[in-house]
């Protein structure tokens, strides 16, 4: 079972995921990505600022324009690879 950090805007993505088995972490600061083995963003407010700081070691994934079923899918693949 993965660990899965989700932003708290994507309710129905975070229920895909439960319902698929992994544990899943509402994302609301910076220190909540830790020991995640993927996060799923929103995307809206990706890189504002312009600064890049690496706090988790697992991928992350925008879910901009992607229904729950393919960020669960997505969020498989990357955790086989």
């Amino acid at each position: 079972m993965a660990r899965i950090g989700v932003e708290q805007s994507l309710t129905n993505v975070s229920d895909a995921l439960r319902a698929a088995g992994h544990d899943v972490v509402e994302l609301r600061q910076e220190q909540d990505a830790n020991g995640c083995d993927c996060c799923v963003i929103s995307g809206q407010d990706e890189n504002v600022m312009g600064m890049q700081d690496v706090v988790t070691q697992g991928s992350v994934l925008n879910a901009h324009g992607m229904s729950a079923e393919e960020v669960c899918q997505a969020v498989e693949s990357r955790l086989q690879s």
